[in-house]
């Protein structure tokens, strides 16, 4: 998920009697898939978490524009580069719906920027990773994009409406990035044997932190049980991983690229595959702010910000005066 280093209370899960008559009424409406509004009554973890999970996903497909974003005047024919802008565009309306459905919860969008600049909010792993090749943009369409897209459309049923609403039309747009990145992969893996070298040394590289993008495993996430009770959440994240590699490996296959796991294999007893285990110091490393790039990433939305400064002072200066115009004219 985009949204891996989620914490709430710690607290165990309360059974209904032992919740307070607000905490009940709240659970009952929940249990009986009735979607939670804005302005409605909410438990102050449920609100929390939201604005935790949400901001770090809308931080996610922001950050997320810069390891494509490098390829644009690099990719190899204008249809590419016209797909690729197209792209990187809809990340950052995904960050922007998102970042809409997070103030409806009483955070503002500069408070959650001054967040994530100062180091306090996270975002996605997997944006900490080098695009070093072309065929990396295929493997991020492909894998990464596949692995967002198992995330979200659970959250669809999401049960705090605006959330909901908004991932029907980032999970619709989503599914085009992964056909995209997997044209990319079919492409370099019928063409020359450079080609296709090319496609394996990216998904050598791209299949584990794809796997880490689920989070931690359910022994480790600790907080995963009272999301689900909340509805927030659907499925933990190790049956996520789970699905997403029953789904690619398959695809490796039609490939003929090679998954860089030698214990992936096809288990018939459990109808799906059994795989390795994630490098879990990796993982911590990176999200601990120690990855290939979490400097580089953080120093271009640390310059974006800076750089926009004029343009926002310019919006408030134009408000300000057209407020002054409207009380004059009254």
């Amino acid at each position: 998920m985009y949204a891996q280093e989620i914490k709430s209370t710690g607290k165990q899960v309360q059974s209904l009697e032992e919740m307070s008559p607000e905490d009940r009424a709240f659970q009952k409406r929940i249990d009986a898939d009735i979607k939670i509004e804005p302005k409605e009554w909410m438990p102050e973890g449920y609100r929390k978490t939201l604005i935790r999970q949400i901001s770090q996903h809308a931080h996610s497909e922001i950050v997320g524009q810069l390891p494509e974003g490098n390829w644009i005047t690099r990719a190899p024919t204008l249809e590419r580069k016209a797909i690729l802008i197209a792209k990187v565009q809809d990340e950052a309306g995904h960050g922007l719906y998102l970042y809409c459905a997070a103030e409806t919860l009483g955070v503002s969008r500069d408070q959650m920027t001054e967040q994530l600049l100062s180091g306090k909010a996270k975002y996605s792993s997997i944006f900490n990773y080098p695009t070093l090749t072309w065929a990396d943009i295929g493997a991020i369409g492909w894998l990464v994009d596949g692995a967002a897209i198992m995330n979200q459309v659970p959250l669809q049923r999401c049960s705090f409406g605006p959330y909901s609403r908004a991932m029907i039309r980032v999970c619709k747009e989503e599914s085009f990035h992964q056909r995209q990145g997997y044209d990319i992969m079919m492409k370099l893996c019928e063409g020359t044997p450079e080609q296709k070298a090319m496609a394996q040394d990216a998904i050598n590289r791209w299949w584990w932190p794809s796997l880490m993008m689920f989070g931690p495993s359910d022994t480790e996430s600790v907080h995963s049980a009272q999301s689900m009770a909340w509805k927030i959440k659907q499925d933990t994240n190790d049956e996520l991983r789970q699905k997403f590699v029953d789904q690619t490996a398959p695809q490796a296959e039609y490939l003929d690229l090679q998954v860089p796991d030698p214990d992936l294999k096809w288990n018939e007893e459990k109808g799906g595959y059994d795989f390795g285990e994630v490098d879990w110091a990796e993982f911590f490393q990176v999200i601990s702010g120690n990855g290939p790039c979490n400097k580089e990433r953080m120093a271009a939305r640390n310059k974006a910000w800076s750089d926009g400064a004029w343009f926002r002072d310019g919006l408030m200066a134009h408000a300000k005066k057209k407020e002054t115009r409207k009380l004059s004219a009254n």
